[in-house]
């Protein structure tokens, strides 16, 4: 099974300073990914939401909050036909040296624990920060970075989800 992991946060949804999520009711959807998605999952990828939600056990928002955005989240995509396989999310704080906390490698074992048929050699990771970058790295998934400048071997520096529809 060929997997698109992907970041939520800045990739697929508008990104808040930490102190902000507090006021967030709805997430707001970056333009152009809605249609990306679809287009990946047209392309014959399963969807896989890999999230750091460090928020959470910091007490900046709580899980019940968290759970009802998620709702929300996969609510708005099926509308719109998407179907993701499961979304892994890290509640921990940055502190708590968990091994799920992204860039280190739990969220994608979780799935890789849960789905044993996802070939990572034919998957790929987006996402908007370096910890994305690294974890991809770990796995050698080809990744695609949101705003990343970096750009060598397996790392591809896009603008928008939208722009990853160019390399697979």
């Amino acid at each position: 099974m060929e997997v698109a992991f992907l970041d939520r946060d800045g990739t697929i949804t508008k990104d808040y300073k930490d102190e902000d999520w507090r006021f967030v009711s709805q997430l707001e959807f970056i333009d152009g990914s809605i249609d990306a998605l679809i287009n990946i999952q047209n392309k014959g990828y399963e969807l896989i939401i890999i999230t750091n939600q460090y928020l959470i056990n910091e007490n900046i928002i709580t899980l019940n909050s968290y759970e009802k955005l998620t709702n929300k989240f996969i609510s708005k995509l099926k509308e719109n036909n998407i179907d993701l396989l499961d979304i892994f999310y890290c509640p921990h704080t940055r502190t708590e040296g968990c091994d799920c906390l992204k860039p280190r490698p739990g969220l994608i074992n979780q799935a890789l624990m849960k789905y044993p048929n996802i070939d990572l050699e034919h998957s790929f990771l987006v996402g908007d920060s370096l910890c994305d970058m690294e974890l991809a790295q770990y796995f050698n998934l080809d990744f695609f970075g949101i705003n990343i400048s970096i750009s060598y071997d397996n790392i591809r520096p896009v603008n928008s989800l939208n722009d990853v529809l160019d390399f697979i």
